[in-house]
């Protein structure tokens, strides 16, 4: 009988639960295995708490690196970028109303404080105060009043640019179903889209671009995910491709599969739903053939003319403005050519499954594609194949409830973490003297943090568990 799987590592450091987590890689180099491995470019784990506090985890000594309040109330979402000069920048998006863009370079890292908020006593008001934040690129006045959290990606005009353009996705502060989309480094807000009708409040959104057509993916309190299309950019119109409704309560969150054939959905109510994404051109319709034209009935302006029955000049030039009027609104109208009927969107999801286990948030889909995971309101983290969409592990360690999952990228593939590469170190390590085996330990520990398949879970407990899995 298997052993159930154990956690690597388990940070203590938030006070309030934790609600959001995501990797994210400082430093200076390019975002390739060769950069991580040699210490120039490494992954920290970014964690946020209900109090606003965010936490940078160095995971090759699992020691805080950065500590800093990001907002007043709690946070709901986190990411990590790349900035114009190439430091990392780390977004936050609370429930104060605001989304910032902090510039996280190594230099700003150093000056931050690493004192975790569980040692701040019971007064987190008062130490607070004192803690350096790093320097704010960009603050966004949005809508914090529901639980849902931003959605970005990278501007399709951004290419041959020096400044990089994105677009970020919020819930508009006034209409339930709609999407603010802002523009960053403008910091405008560029476009409105509505993807629901009657669907209660926005849950979760991702933004992404599939070829070159921007997609929108929306999921409301109603349990309906909606996919619509910006054919025309970020300012244009949307085109709603794709509605489904597989969840009888509110979906609490949504990922896209890496090669954006499919997204999934976690809901309150225990469902699992994989959704098609189809980004498709319009429908369009066959030219009917040309009709035999009619001979027209002599016109006004004709007849006014007519020896027979002579008209003042008044009657006559009014005759003659209908009937322009009713010529160009004919040869508008084009009745040969009747416009396409609207899109039907599509209606049916790729499979639903039912898990018997309500509350599952959080969910992410692995670099790879290959397993996605699930944060549950029963303390467990559950892991699924995202081909046959069965669970694969039950990751149990916390005693409350798990709110957010976060998965490591994949640096080098499969090949770094063979058997191979760890007896090649061992054997350096062996062969050296004294003074460079300790060097060699530090190298170990770098690979082994830059190279691990690392799952992270957040939990009401304010505690994260480290995995490695699969």
């Amino acid at each position: 009988m298997t052993a159930p799987p154990q956690p690597t590592a388990i940070l203590r450091g938030h006070r309030t639960q934790v609600h959001a987590a995501a990797f994210v890689r400082v430093g200076s180099g390019s975002d390739d295995a060769s950069s991580s491995l040699d210490g120039r470019l490494e992954d920290r784990l970014a964690t946020g708490d209900a109090d606003g506090f965010v936490v940078l985890w160095d995971l090759a000594i699992v020691r805080p690196r950065a500590v800093w309040r990001a907002h007043q109330n709690s946070i709901l979402g986190l990411a990590g970028w790349r900035g114009d000069g190439g430091d990392c920048q780390v977004v936050t998006h609370g429930r104060d109303h605001k989304l910032v863009v902090w510039q996280l370079g190594a230099a700003g890292e150093a000056r931050l404080s690493t004192a975790l908020p569980l040692e701040d006593g019971t007064d987190s008001g008062s130490q607070q105060q004192q803690r350096p934040v790093p320097w704010m690129v960009h603050v966004l006045e949005v809508n914090t009043m529901n639980f849902c959290a931003f959605a970005w990606t990278v501007s399709a005009e951004t290419q041959g640019e020096t400044t990089i353009q994105r677009f970020v996705a919020v819930p508009n502060t006034l209409a339930l179903e709609a999407v603010d989309i802002f523009q960053l480094p403008l910091q405008q807000r560029i476009n409105t889209v509505k993807a629901g009708a009657k669907d209660g409040m926005l849950m979760a959104l991702s933004l992404f671009y599939s070829s070159s057509t921007l997609v929108l993916i929306a999921a409301f309190e109603n349990g309906a995910a909606v996919l619509a299309t910006l054919d025309d950019g970020a300012s244009g119109s949307a085109t709603v491709r794709y509605r489904a409704q597989p969840h009888t309560q509110p979906i609490l969150s949504l990922d896209v599969a890496p090669d954006q054939s499919y997204f999934l959905t976690s809901g309150a109510d225990g469902i699992v739903a994989k959704h098609p994404i189809s980004v498709g051109s319009p429908v369009t319709v066959a030219a009917a053939p040309a009709a035999p034209q009619k001979r027209e009935p002599a016109s006004a302006d004709t007849a006014a003319v007519s020896p027979a029955r002579p008209v003042s000049l008044l009657s006559a030039a009014l005759a003659k403005e209908a009937a322009q009027s009713t010529t160009a609104s004919t040869g508008a109208r084009n009745p040969s050519r009747p416009p396409p009927p609207p899109l039907e969107p599509e209606t049916q999801p790729l499979k639903i499954i039912d898990t018997k286990h309500a509350g599952q948030q959080g969910l992410r889909i692995r670099q790879d594609g290959r397993i996605f995971a699930t944060a549950g309101w029963d303390g467990r983290a559950r892991v699924y194949s995202a081909k046959t969409m069965k669970e694969v592990a039950v990751l149990k360690w916390h005693q409350t409830g798990c709110f957010a999952v976060a998965f490591a990228p994949l640096a080098g593939g499969s090949g770094y973490n063979s058997n191979t590469d760890e007896t090649s170190v061992a054997k350096t390590t062996r062969g050296q003297g004294g003074g460079s085996r300790e060097i060699s330990v530090k190298e170990r520990r770098l690979r082994h943090a830059a190279t691990a398949h690392w799952l992270a879970v957040g939990s009401k407990d304010g505690k994260v568990s480290l995995w490695d899995i699969f």
